[in-house]
């Protein structure tokens, strides 16, 4: 084996350590940069009847309006929560959400069951969520059944 060979079988470990090292520093780095999805609804939104289910990949969101508390449960803690309920002129009123005990549960007093039944069938709500740097938007109909 000539001398060659025997340095480039020293250097080869260090040399896959290193790209390891810097593999994991750069898919870091691109997970931290701003980025935003977009939640479907999964059938039919129901926020007052509490069958109300967003989805994104494996990120699920719940809405729910209980006892005029417009509750919000995800699958991955979040950062922060903001509810936009919007009239029929599609001006919204921001309605920022706190934390129930834990980042996987937010809710604000809303009045969505009364616009809900003043506007008939359907109400436009809108729901930012953000995790990391990334944003996680919504636009869905609640429908009463």
């Amino acid at each position: 084996m000539n001398k060659h060979t025997k340095i480039a079988f020293m250097v080869a470990p260090i040399l896959a350590v290193i790209g390891y090292i810097a593999a994991d520093y750069y898919v870091e780095d691109q997970a931290q940069e701003d980025k935003v999805v977009q939640l479907s609804p999964v059938g039919d939104c129901d926020v007052i009847n509490q069958t109300c289910v967003l989805k994104s990949g494996d990120f699920e969101v719940n809405v729910f309006d209980k006892d005029n508390l417009t509750t919000v449960n995800s699958t991955f803690p979040l950062d922060s929560a903001t509810l936009f309920l919007v009239d029929e002129n599609n001006q919204p009123t921001a309605y920022p959400l706190g934390m129930i005990q834990s980042p996987y549960y937010w809710h604000t007093e809303t009045n969505l069951r009364g616009l809900v039944a003043s506007a008939g069938q359907s109400y436009k709500l809108r729901l930012v969520l953000n995790i990391k740097g990334g944003s996680y938007i919504a636009e869905l109909y609640t429908h009463t059944k």
